[in-house]
């Protein structure tokens, strides 16, 4: 630790030097013009350090005092000291910065910090895609001033924050961001925006299957209490009616039952966990049993349907999900294409790929329709869906499957030219098909 100055000593050494000059001076008698030189010589040299420690601070570059005399030495070292505390601070202040803000980068919420006055002090990279901000631009500019819409306004305003703000983004339309303000420090805040997109679009799928089960059940179960109610021992129908009223509430109740049963398949294979895939599962073998059922299933709809499998290619997977993804594309095919149309199922290997696909020369789907084809009870028509009994849930049950199979549902369709749906599994090699015989 450095000590500091002594007046004692300076005033001690000003007056011995003014002293021996006067003594000298007196001895010659030129006392007052000693007084005078010894005075000026004392001010040149501390004018001459004062301009040393004036360039040292505002012109070199080098951070390394300049060698000084006597107590400006010990003044030069005391700013050297200071100045080196105050950059290591100021290293430290700035890596606890870009700490701070590689930490807000990695966040997924967009993060804006405000004044009180809501002028932006910094945001990053998020806030820019998902609200448009542009930094270091937009830095000091009023947030209200560049988010214009006008319930933001209100609610930067009334300041009442306990409650998050919902509104889409002013960059994309699509996107629907939740703005949440926070106390930060104090007299600074914090403004959060997420986007909220996924969770209203599960929330509103949710609240249509909800819808969808409800009525898909009401309609069947309100015909048959139709028929019970006026059904009784002392008022029995006659055999007409009787023939009728059976066959209908027959089929309703088959209705309901492919609904459950659909329905507890799609919840089976979501809670499955993942389990090791069968080898060499005989995709030929299954398809031709799928022909057999497709000529009963097309025997009143008289389609000319077309299977070309490749022999001996088979996948690795899971058996019966499998074969429920075959069945309910070719099942989709023939119900949903107008009487003698033609349909193509095919099973063939591309590359190290094993492609199954089907087509046909139906109605075909509009584009808007393509991409909301694999959500629950969706339906391109209500009432087509409703006649052929299709319960909304195959394409469903087809994506989850091949989900599980780390694979996709690829669509391809065009109104009035027809529809192909399709994917592919990694096709066996034929020494691991051997093995396995062997085995």
């Amino acid at each position: 630790m450095r000590l500091l100055l002594s007046k004692r000593k300076i005033f001690g050494k000003i007056f011995l030097l003014f002293f021996t000059v006067a003594l000298i001076g007196w001895l010659l008698g030129l006392l007052f013009p000693a007084l005078l030189v010894a005075a000026l010589l004392l001010l040149s040299w501390n004018y001459r350090h004062l301009f040393m420690l004036d360039k040292w601070l505002w012109r070199d570059k080098k951070l390394t005092p300049p060698a000084g005399d006597g107590s400006w030495q010990q003044v030069f070292d005391g700013i050297y000291y200071r100045l080196r505390k105050a950059r290591k601070k100021n290293k430290e202040l700035r890596a606890l910065i870009r700490r701070f803000r590689d930490g807000a980068e990695a966040l997924p919420d967009a993060i804006v910090v405000l004044n009180s006055d809501w002028t932006i002090i910094w945001c990053n990279k998020l806030a820019q895609q998902l609200v448009g901000l542009r930094w270091p631009q937009d830095e000091r500019q009023r947030i209200d001033n560049l988010i214009r819409n006008p319930e933001f306004q209100t609610y930067i305003q009334q300041k009442q924050f306990e409650q998050p703000l919902e509104l889409s983004s002013p960059v994309n339309e699509d996107l629907i961001l939740e703005y949440r303000m926070l106390q930060y420090g104090d007299d600074q805040h914090l403004l959060i925006v997420r986007d909220v997109t996924q969770l209203k679009l599960l929330e509103q799928v949710r609240k249509d299957f909800v819808a969808n089960v409800s009525h898909e059940l009401r309609t069947p179960l309100t015909v048959l209490q139709g028929y019970l109610e006026v059904m009784d021992a002392d008022n029995l129908p006659n055999a007409g009616i009787w023939l009728k009223a059976h066959t209908v509430m027959l089929e309703q109740t088959k209705r309901m039952d492919a609904l459950v049963q659909q329905l507890l398949t799609l919840s089976r294979i979501e809670a499955a966990a993942k389990v090791q895939f069968e080898d060499g599962i005989d995709v030929p073998a299954m398809l031709a049993m799928l022909e057999q059922e497709s000529q009963t299933l097309n025997r009143d709809k008289h389609h000319q349907i077309v299977f070309s499998v490749e022999p001996g290619l088979v996948v690795s997977g899971i058996r019966e999900e499998l074969r429920s993804a075959f069945s309910n594309l070719i099942t989709n095919a023939i119900k949903y294409t107008p009487n003698g149309g033609e349909i193509q199922v095919s099973w063939v290997r591309q590359h190290q790929k094993a492609v199954f696909s089907v087509s046909d020369n139906g109605e075909g789907i509009a584009p808007q329709h393509v991409k909301r084809l694999t959500e629950r009870f969706y339906r391109v028509d209500q009432a087509r869906a409703r006649a052929t009994g299709g319960t909304g849930l195959g394409l469903a049950i087809v994506k989850h499957v091949l989900q599980r199979h780390n694979s996709k549902l690829m669509i391809f369709s065009e109104p009035k030219k027809g529809s192909s749906f399709s994917f592919s599994l990694p096709a066996e090699q034929q020494s691991k098909r051997k093995a396995v015989k062997a085995r």
